[in-house]
Protein backbone atom coordinates (compact mmCIF):
# COMPACT_ATOMS: atom_id res chain seq x y z
CA UNK A 1 0.00 0.00 0.00
CA UNK A 2 1.56 3.25 -1.06
CA UNK A 3 2.41 5.77 1.85
CA UNK A 4 -0.19 9.18 1.23
CA UNK A 5 2.14 11.76 0.51
CA UNK A 6 1.18 15.38 1.74
CA UNK A 7 -0.98 18.21 0.02
CA UNK A 8 0.73 21.24 -0.46
CA UNK A 9 -0.74 22.93 2.76
CA UNK A 10 1.20 20.59 5.03
CA UNK A 11 4.67 21.49 3.26
CA UNK A 12 6.50 23.41 5.51
CA UNK A 13 6.82 27.46 4.74
CA UNK A 14 10.05 27.75 2.75
CA UNK A 15 8.91 24.28 0.93
CA UNK A 16 7.19 26.47 -1.77
CA UNK A 17 7.54 29.40 -3.72
CA UNK A 18 5.78 32.53 -1.95
CA UNK A 19 6.73 35.40 -4.33
CA UNK A 20 5.93 35.93 -7.67
CA UNK A 21 8.88 35.90 -10.05
CA UNK A 22 7.89 39.25 -11.26
CA UNK A 23 10.35 40.43 -8.58
CA UNK A 24 13.20 38.77 -10.49
CA UNK A 25 14.67 39.74 -14.01
CA UNK A 26 15.79 35.76 -15.10
CA UNK A 27 15.89 36.84 -18.80
CA UNK A 28 19.40 36.45 -18.82
CA UNK A 29 19.28 32.63 -18.11
CA UNK A 30 18.20 31.62 -21.58
CA UNK A 31 20.10 31.76 -24.91
CA UNK A 32 17.07 32.23 -27.46
CA UNK A 33 13.92 34.40 -27.71
CA UNK A 34 10.65 34.51 -29.52
CA UNK A 35 10.79 36.14 -32.57
CA UNK A 36 7.18 37.00 -34.32
CA UNK A 37 6.18 36.93 -37.60
CA UNK A 38 2.95 39.29 -37.19
CA UNK A 39 1.86 38.24 -40.75
CA UNK A 40 1.22 34.70 -39.66
CA UNK A 41 -0.02 35.66 -36.30
CA UNK A 42 -3.09 35.49 -35.81
CA UNK A 43 -3.56 37.12 -32.14
CA UNK A 44 -4.97 34.03 -30.93
CA UNK A 45 -3.20 34.71 -27.47
CA UNK A 46 -2.16 30.88 -26.56
CA UNK A 47 1.88 32.37 -26.65
CA UNK A 48 0.78 34.75 -23.90
CA UNK A 49 -1.07 31.63 -21.96
CA UNK A 50 1.54 29.33 -22.46
CA UNK A 51 4.20 31.12 -21.19
CA UNK A 52 5.39 29.87 -17.74
CA UNK A 53 6.62 33.44 -16.92
CA UNK A 54 3.57 35.79 -17.93
CA UNK A 55 6.78 37.50 -20.56
CA UNK A 56 4.36 37.81 -23.27
CA UNK A 57 1.63 40.51 -23.85
CA UNK A 58 -0.76 41.88 -26.19
CA UNK A 59 -1.18 45.27 -24.92
CA UNK A 60 -0.59 46.94 -28.53
CA UNK A 61 -2.73 44.60 -30.16
CA UNK A 62 0.21 42.44 -31.25
CA UNK A 63 2.71 39.61 -29.44
CA UNK A 64 5.39 41.86 -27.24
CA UNK A 65 8.05 40.28 -25.49
CA UNK A 66 9.71 41.50 -22.24
CA UNK A 67 13.11 39.98 -22.65
CA UNK A 68 13.72 41.00 -18.84
CA UNK A 69 11.13 37.48 -17.74
CA UNK A 70 11.97 35.55 -21.08
CA UNK A 71 14.10 32.31 -20.25
CA UNK A 72 13.84 30.99 -24.27
CA UNK A 73 12.08 27.76 -23.28
CA UNK A 74 10.15 28.07 -26.58
CA UNK A 75 7.10 26.19 -25.41
CA UNK A 76 5.69 29.63 -27.43
CA UNK A 77 6.99 28.82 -30.44
CA UNK A 78 6.03 25.17 -29.36
CA UNK A 79 2.37 25.80 -28.90
CA UNK A 80 1.58 28.67 -31.65
CA UNK A 81 -0.57 26.90 -34.30
CA UNK A 82 -0.05 29.22 -36.64
CA UNK A 83 3.94 28.58 -36.67
CA UNK A 84 4.30 32.43 -36.34
CA UNK A 85 6.80 32.41 -33.49
CA UNK A 86 10.27 30.94 -34.40
CA UNK A 87 13.49 30.76 -31.56
CA UNK A 88 16.21 33.07 -32.17
CA UNK A 89 19.76 32.87 -30.42
CA UNK A 90 19.89 36.02 -28.69
CA UNK A 91 22.60 38.42 -29.23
Amino acid sequence: MKEAKPGWRELPFGAVPYKSSLEYHTGDWGVERPEFDLEKCTRCTLCHFYCPEGAISFDAGHPEVDLRYCKGCGICANECPAGAIRMVRKG
